[in-house]
């Protein structure tokens, strides 16, 4: 357990950095109306997984340490929105579809709500 604890940290701090990193490269196109740094890291993250997850089910290439490090720390680190669409598609995989578009939208509704409490909270501080 504890090299799997290892393995995720590790692949969620390259994650991270890679990240802030894409981050500076991306701020420097300046596009005002769109959150295009987070789109582009979403993006991309979400690809990554796709391939990681395809190579794994398909090939089975990839063993359980490989994709602790990739999928759940890299792809975790370098975009949290990668696990989401990865849960999706699971989802859709499964045939939860009612329970794919309810996903969705709480995940969505629930988070946009989440950031408007947090910063309304802030006013009393």
């Amino acid at each position: 357990m504890l090299k799997k604890i290892f393995l995720v940290g590790i692949g969620g701090g390259i994650g991270s950095v890679l990240r802030f990193v894409v981050s500076l490269l991306i701020v420097r196109i300046r596009f005002p109306i769109f959150p295009l740094t987070t789109f582009v890291v979403n993006l991309l993250g979400c690809f990554f997984v796709g391939i990681l997850v395809g190579l794994s089910l398909k090939n089975n290439w990839l063993d359980e340490n490989v994709k602790i490090f990739f999928i759940t720390g890299f792809c975790g680190g370098f975009t949290t929105f990668s696990s989401f669409s990865l849960e999706n598609f699971q989802l859709y995989q499964a045939g939860n579809y009612h329970t794919l578009v309810l996903y969705i939208l709480i995940n969505i509704i629930v988070g946009c709500a989440a950031v408007l409490l947090g910063y309304i909270l802030t006013e009393f501080f």
